[in-house]
């Protein structure tokens, strides 16, 4: 079994064509994205019909549910909300209906009874952060009795892999928000989508971390052609070629 992951695509489809076009050159027996799938980015309608074209499983991210549910955010957040608003307003109602499907967990069997289990921030809530200096008491409140091989998340836009019993944890990274999230600092500039492969054959395991670049101008031209609100925000996250 050979299975990419793919996470915290937030609206970014040029990002995501950019990690689908690598994807595209090497086998696999499935696709699954932990979560995070249109909001805060310039292209939300055109993320989630780019997944529902691939059939590919998604699982449930907290801002997928402030999307159904916008939570009435603190003054800090001002921009999350005005964000969030406007991508509500940029989805159909059978748009939002696709994204109430997802399941808070996917598990996949892999080789030799070995097993993936899915989810945003941990099986027990998509808020949960997980990094590698999560205590191991805090692990099992998150994991509960959840028992896999790896246990694949994504939440915190920081690429992990960390031993946890028998258990492998990863996180994947963001495809369209890298080094921006719950758990690294805002406004670091980068140029790149993260991602990561696991296969799996026999009771041989390989997880691979990856990060590949984008094309930056090219995404920040249709960011600001799209009527994104804080765009400039938006902007600044990028490192770019050229200031145009």
């Amino acid at each position: 079994m050979r299975i990419g992951l793919i996470a915290d695509i937030h609206g970014n489809l040029i990002a995501l064509e950019t990690v689908l076009a690598e994807l595209a050159r090497e086998p696999l027996d499935q696709l699954v994205c932990l979560g995070d799938v249109a909001a805060l980015g310039p292209q939300p309608g055109e993320a989630l019909a780019r997944l529902r074209a691939l059939q590919c499983p998604v699982v449930m991210g907290n801002t997928d549910a402030w999307l159904l549910a916008p939570p009435s955010a603190p003054e800090g957040d001002q921009l999350d909300r005005a964000i969030t608003q406007w991508t509500i307003a940029q989805l159909t109602d059978d748009d939002r209906a696709h994204i109430a499907s997802f399941p808070p967990t996917i598990e996949l069997a892999l080789s030799d009874g070995q097993t993936l289990l899915c989810f945003h921030g941990s099986p027990r809530s998509y808020d949960d952060v997980i990094v590698p200096t999560t205590p191991n008491d805090e692990l099992r409140e998150m994991l509960g009795d959840m028992q896999a091989t790896i246990l694949a998340g994504g939440h915190t836009h920081l690429q992990m892999v960390r031993r946890y019993g028998d258990a492998h944890i990863v996180n994947v990274g963001s495809v369209g928000l890298a080094r921006v999230g719950a758990a690294v600092q805002k406004n670091h500039h980068v140029r790149w989508a993260e991602y990561a492969v696991v296969d799996s054959a026999g009771d041989r395991l390989e997880i691979a971390l990856r990060r590949t670049p984008l094309d930056v101008d090219q995404m920040v031209a249709v960011a600001r052609a799209s009527g994104m609100p804080e765009i400039e925000w938006w902007a600044g996250l990028w490192e770019r070629e050229s200031t145009n």
